[in-house]
């Protein structure tokens, strides 16, 4: 595994630098067509934040919350359109239901926003946390897909995990069980 991966991820501090980090990545063309459409969802979450955390306009917000959840639906179209060998990975059912909870989430900041509810920061806050969440599951998505379709792999030098017999299954059963 190249040692500047990792350090790269430990810098990315902002929405920004995630649409950066996307930008420079080197991959297969689905991987690329997927950082790009993230890159898009990262940019539209990055200019919703700043522009909730420097303006008091609860129009601008409120228009810039409408564009991100036109970019959220469009990634997640995005996404049902990919092949079966990111469906078939784990972590692309994690970050669909993230995808999904952060639509929510930005749905409910946008109705706040609307109503000028006093809710609204709390809505923002979740919105917020969600969205580091979710991007957070799309880097971990995309790192699987890239490690996984890499012949040069360290994870093909590990030995396939051995799959416990049915009597080792039931015996952590009941210690499980017994706790």
């Amino acid at each position: 595994m190249p040692a500047t991966r990792p350090s790269q991820l430990l810098t990315l501090q902002s929405f920004g630098d995630i649409s950066r980090f996307l930008r420079e990545g080197v991959a297969d063309e689905d991987s690329r067509q997927l950082r790009d459409s993230l890159g898009v969802l990262s940019t539209q979450i990055d200019e919703a934040v700043r522009t909730r955390r420097t303006s008091t306009d609860t129009t601008e917000i409120t228009r810039r919350v409408v564009a991100l959840s036109h970019s959220a639906r469009e990634h997640q179209l995005f996404l049902t359109g990919l092949g079966s060998a990111w469906h078939a990975l784990y972590e692309f059912g994690a970050y669909q239901r993230a995808l999904r909870e952060l639509r929510n989430a930005i749905a409910d900041w946008r109705s706040m926003l609307e109503q000028r509810s006093t809710k609204e920061s709390a809505s923002f806050d979740q919105f917020e946390l969600l969205a580091w969440r979710t991007l957070g599951e799309a880097l971990l998505l995309i790192d699987m897909y890239e490690h996984q379709s890499n012949p040069a792999s360290d994870l093909q030098d590990m030995p396939p995990p051995c799959k416990p017999s049915a009597l080792q299954r039931l015996r952590a059963w009941f210690r499980g069980g017994r706790r």
